[in-house]
């Protein structure tokens, strides 16, 4: 069966120039205008690189210099550095030395013999440069020594300047060594010379002075000696030496510039003619290229240009288009060829352009269910550009990130990196995992909303990357983890603060699972075991503490495991890291999980060795404090009732001074109308009585007469105040009384020791104050605070005053008011004023129960309460508040 002809079959090939051939024959044509052009550039090349070699090692020669110089001035300024200030220098100097002289070494060899000469006299200088860094370095030495055995001179010239007695020498000298010590501080050693030469002309009859003088000015001079030699070598040698090197390297300079200029003109000269060479072979190779082009273009841009117009017409429809060169057996017949199989091609692709446009409408239906799903997405989803520029956002992203519409976040949002992410560092993660994996998931960092929410997501993205592999964008979705983290963080808080509350507590606190495995351990535990905490986790107690009785414990774990209730406190012993027996008060709990099962067992124990030593003692010390209380409550019983006997008796003889004044004065008148009476009767016996006798007489009788009625009517007064205060101190049955009349009376029988105390007392005191009462107490608690007052707060007789205030404090109580002006009270004795036996006058006799008394008396017997007010120099104040109606539980005094 023979085969069919295509429609456009032509006739057997015909032989032609492939491109191929045509190309390589141009190629030959121009490859030989290269090989002339590249020969006559080698010639002018090699003349420019020996120039350039030239230039080359002249700029070494001035490297060279540059680097003698540097070396040279390094030298200069490690040899300055060893003038002023020798010491650790030295090693620099000799260091700048050294290198300057194998540079030199180094340098003579590449150098042109003109050039050499150079060197060899800069080696020469630095010779003569280091013999004078030798000399200062001797020089140095010896004004060191001197300088060293300086202070002992001078210790030995200020000894025999104290032992002179001559004011006068002893003054020049002082003057001249404080000139000699100024110039030194100074470093004007040529002054302190001539200080020392001063002192050196004074005149000494001393000789051990003259000897101590003499020495101290002569190590004087000789220092300034070695100044004076250090400065000449530095200036005559260190310097010139130093210029002339320098001077030596910049001949050096000149020569090698000198020498490039001469260079540089060649070089440019060579450049020249390097130029029109190339321009002349130049033009003959374009000449020749044109030539071939026109070859090339004529026997393959021509036909290929037929066949490109063929192409075109069959791509704009004209199917049987006819395709020229096919019959040419080169590669222009193959693309025609081939062009031909592409008008076939295009009418098969016909038939096949309507199965496309079915499975493009598919698509669409698949496209348009992404888009539902895209929008309906309860997880955000995002295109972003790899810099950063949102693409695309569906809504529920819009929603997570506070804007009602996607649209909205794109325009809100240029740049996701500083405009979103809370951490910038995170987004540069983010593009380093996805530029290396080419995807992420579930990566988590902190985002910005609108209103400024911090948020957690989880991301999940890939790369969508092109033809040549270039990354051009993100495609991802985030999930909203803010709530899960705020949980976890709450969580982790939570766990801190427990580990770290477990850990300050003193007590050994453990956690274990079903398996009795540790599944938490605190510090203290760890300490007394002598584990990490650490380490024990997921161990059972026979791994850790075997030796401590881990058998023992167990059993009471499983115990509770079994019963599924805590044990309660039980005491035990262990044994601790260091070998010591310990008891302990311990707990097992279990925690139970959703379903009531035990989930974990927790364990508590607490070391209560101490208590158990401190309750055999405390026992001992129970007995013998009960013994002692009760011997102190004896001592106190004592005390007070000694106390009130004392006050009692104060005040006995207080009022028995004050009755004695009326009783001498009554005795006193009495005395002298018994004399009147006498004269009276024997002028009447004489019967020479007249009537002024008679008159003046009778007015004696009167006078003496009212003087004594009044003295006996105060004495009797006075007499019955105290046998009222008396009997109330003595009767202690409750009683009613008018409160002002009592304060009256206990004030009248205080008032005879005020005037040997230069003290004033007022009382203020309201009427109709009824009280039901013990009035014999109150009258205690008054007199207790006045003589407090007089033997504390008025020390060394100082004059004040003291205010007794006595009022109503609405319908059942009524307020007392004792103050003084008095040098008052410090913080601390104010805290424990009402204790008992606390006095600040014990050396005086002050027994410390005063106030004491005062606090018993008002708070039991009285039923009231008492405040205290007082601060240094402010005096003291004592509020009372007292119940009208005493109680009638009454303490015993």
């Amino acid at each position: 069966m023979t085969a069919e002809l295509p429609p456009n079959s032509q006739a057997p090939r015909a032989f032609s120039l492939s491109i191929g051939q045509l190309t390589f024959g141009s190629f030959l044509l121009v490859l030989a205008v290269i090989i002339i052009t590249s020969t006559a550039s080698v010639v002018a090349i090699r003349h420019i690189d020996a120039t350039f070699a030239e230039l080359q090692r002249l700029q070494s020669v001035g490297d060279i210099a540059e680097d003698i110089d540097r070396r040279m001035n390094e030298l200069r300024l490690a040899a300055r550095d060893f003038v002023t200030e020798p010491g650790s220098q030295s090693a620099q100097v000799a260091e700048a030395a050294q290198s300057l002289s194998e540079v030199l070494k180094k340098t003579r060899i590449v150098l042109a013999p003109e050039q050499q000469e150079m060197i060899d006299g800069v080696t020469q200088r630095l010779t003569t440069y280091r013999s004078g860094i030798e000399r200062i370095s001797a020089l140095l030495t010896s004004r060191a020594e001197l300088a060293a055995g300086l202070p002992p001179l001078r210790d030995a010239f200020d000894k025999a300047v104290a032992a002179s007695t001559d004011p006068a020498l002893v003054t020049a000298l002082t003057q001249a060594e404080s000139r000699i010590a100024t110039a030194l501080v100074a470093q004007n050693m040529s002054a302190a010379e001539q200080a020392a030469e001063g002192m050196r002309a004074i005149a000494i009859a001393d000789p051990s002075l003259r000897a101590a003088v003499d020495n101290y000015a002569e190590t004087i001079s000789a220092i300034s000696v070695r100044e004076g030699q250090i400065a000449d070598i530095d200036r005559e040698v260190l310097g010139e030496e130093g210029r002339l090197i320098q001077r030596v390297t910049e001949l050096l300079r000149e020569l090698s510039a000198r020498r490039g200029h001469v260079l540089s003109r060649d070089f440019a000269r060579t450049l020249a003619e390097a130029k029109w060479q190339s321009i002349v072979l130049g033009t003959a190779g374009v000449l020749i290229g044109l030539f071939a082009a026109l070859l090339v273009v004529r026997r393959t841009v021509r036909p290929l240009a037929k066949i490109a117009g063929s192409i075109r017409k069959v791509a704009g429809g004209e199917k049987n288009a006819f395709i020229p060169g096919a019959d040419l057996d080169n590669e222009i017949g193959d693309i025609a060829r081939a062009a031909e199989v592409f008008r076939q091609t295009l009418v098969d692709a016909d038939t096949a352009r309507e199965a496309a446009l079915r499975a493009l409408a598919e698509q669409r239906l698949a496209e348009e269910s992404y888009r539902k799903l895209f929008e309906a997405s309860l997880e955000g989803i995002y295109v972003t550009t790899p810099a950063g520029t949102l693409l695309n956002a569906n809504p529920a992203l819009a929603r997570m990130m506070g804007y009602a519409t996607p649209q909205d976040l794109m325009n809100g949002i240029d740049d996701i990196a500083s405009n979103v992410y809370v951490d910038p560092a995170a987004r540069a993660v983010y593009q380093e995992l996805m530029h290396r994996d080419g995807m992420v998931r579930d990566y988590e960092y902190q985002v910005r909303s609108r209103d400024g929410t911090v948020l957690w997501l989880s991301d999940s993205a890939t790369t969508v990357r092109g033809d040549d592999s270039e990354v051009l964008r993100y495609e991802g979705t985030v999930r909203d983890i803010t709530d899960q983290k705020r949980a976890e963080d709450a969580i982790a808080e939570g766990r801190r603060m427990l580990q770290m509350v477990i850990d300050t507590v003193p007590a050994v606190i453990n956690v274990k699972d079903r398996e009795l495995r540790y599944v938490l351990m605190n510090r203290y535990m760890a300490g007394i075991f002598g584990v990490e905490p650490q380490d024990a986790i997921g161990k059972t107690t026979a791994e850790l503490m075997s030796r401590y009785g881990a058998a023992k414990t167990d059993d009471n774990d499983r115990r509770v495991l079994s019963a599924r209730r805590e044990l309660g406190f039980y005491e035990d012993e262990y044994e601790d890291s260091a070998g010591n027996m310990r008891q302990w008060l311990v707990n097992k709990l279990p925690i139970l999980d959703g379903q009531g099962d035990i989930e974990n067992i927790v364990s508590v124990a607490l070391d209560i060795g101490e208590r158990k030593r401190s309750e055999q003692e405390m026992r001992k010390a129970k007995d013998s404090a009960e013994a002692a209380l009760r011997n102190l409550r004896e001592t106190q019983a004592s005390l007070i009732e000694a106390e009130k006997l004392a006050a009692l008796g104060r005040l006995v003889a207080g009022v028995a001074h004050e009755v004695n004044n009326p009783v001498g004065i009554s005795l006193t008148v009495a005395s002298a109308l018994e004399r009147k009476t006498a004269n009276f009767a024997g002028q009447v016996e004489r019967g020479d009585l007249r009537r002024s006798s008679l008159n003046e007489f009778l007015d004696t009788a009167r006078d003496a007469s009212s003087q004594l009625v009044a003295n006996l009517n105060r004495a009797a007064e006075l007499i019955q105040s105290f046998k009222q205060v008396a009997a109330d101190r003595n009767y202690s049955d409750q009683r009613t009384f008018d409160l002002g009349d009592l304060t009256e009376q206990v004030v009248m029988s205080l008032r005879p020791g005020l005037r040997k105390h230069n003290l004033t007392l007022n009382v203020d005191c309201e009427p109709n104050l009824v009280m039901n009462s013990y009035p014999g107490p109150y009258g205690q608690v008054l007199t207790n605070l006045f003589l407090n007052s007089v033997a504390h707060a008025f020390p060394d007789g100082k004059a004040g005053e003291v205010d007794i205030k006595v009022r109503a404090l609405g319908n059942d109580n009524v307020e007392v008011i004792f103050a003084d002006n008095g040098c008052g009270m410090s913080l601390d004795v104010r805290r424990r004023a009402f204790d008992p036996f606390f006095t600040t006058r014990r050396d005086q006799g002050g027994t410390g129960l005063g106030l004491h008394i005062v606090y018993s008396i008002v708070t039991t017997r009285l039923g009231g309460r008492l405040a205290l007010d007082s601060a240094p120099g402010n005096g003291t104040r004592i509020q009372i508040i007292l119940p009208r109606i005493a109680p009638l539980e009454q303490a015993a005094e």
